[in-house]
């Protein structure tokens, strides 16, 4: 027996019928494509903008701390991950085609599965918040895609609008409230990591020489440089603040 969160509001539902009505009047083309988006492309897409938010970090002034702060995204999603398994235990809401008629479902296998809150809108939004924290540019990109993935979610008609935003929130809070504890580690990891053969995981061409170098003639020669490029350090350094 499901919980009284089963029942929902009358615009929850409403929005619902609304964005999953779109899949009735598409080709069946669009429908795949869509379904392919929301299962699988999006997730892809996300990755993909962390190893491009991971190169260019690479690059940074602060790079062991930009690194930190790219491995931070990978780690948050499993926590919330984790932490969505009780919740979804608690307040066991079914999927909304198995209450509700009328649905136009395009993927199948869910049947059996919860609905609150959504798996994919949680690592969607998680990797979009924790890529902000590093690089704005590239976080504003992964929330546009966090967006389509909620959407896309209920163009399929696998979850309420309310299963979307849950993951929305549960991602965030994750990715914000354990930050700072994340970073008192990942920090000091990263520079020790710097200074090791692995360098080049962590700071890119003549950083990561420095980084293994010895101290000398070359090094006081470069301290200068070194203090105009901090200078000129990227805006988006949040998590190096």
């Amino acid at each position: 027996m499901s919980t009284p969160l089963a029942d929902t509001t009358n615009p929850d539902l409403d929005l619902l019928y609304a964005v999953n009505g779109l899949a009735r009047h598409a080709p069946d083309s669009l429908d795949h494509l869509v379904s392919w988006i929301g299962e699988y492309g999006i997730l892809i897409g996300l990755a993909l903008l962390g190893l491009v938010g991971w190169w260019q970090a690479r690059r940074r002034p602060d790079a062991p701390v930009a690194v930190a702060g790219l491995l931070w995204a990978p780690l948050s999603v499993a926590i919330a991950e984790l932490a969505n398994l009780p919740i979804s235990a608690i307040v066991d809401r079914p999927r909304p085609f198995v209450d509700h008629s009328g649905l136009e479902v395009l993927v199948e296998g869910k049947a059996g599965t919860h609905s609150f809150v959504s798996d994919h809108s949680t690592m969607s939004m998680g990797i979009a918040v924790a890529l902000f924290l590093v690089n704005r540019r590239l976080g504003w990109i992964a929330g546009g895609l966090a967006l389509l993935q909620g959407f896309c979610r209920m163009y399929m008609g696998v979850h309420y609008p309310t299963d979307v935003l849950g993951g929305f929130a549960l991602a965030t809070a994750v990715v914000l409230l354990l930050a700072p504890i994340a970073m008192a580690v990942l920090v000091p990891l990263c520079h020790a990591l710097a200074r090791t053969p692995a360098a080049p995981l962590i700071r890119a061409g003549r950083g990561a020489e420095r980084a293994g170098g010895r101290p000398g003639a070359r090094s006081r020669r470069g301290g200068a440089r070194r203090a105009v490029r901090t200078e000129e350090q990227p805006r988006e350094s949040d998590l190096a603040a």
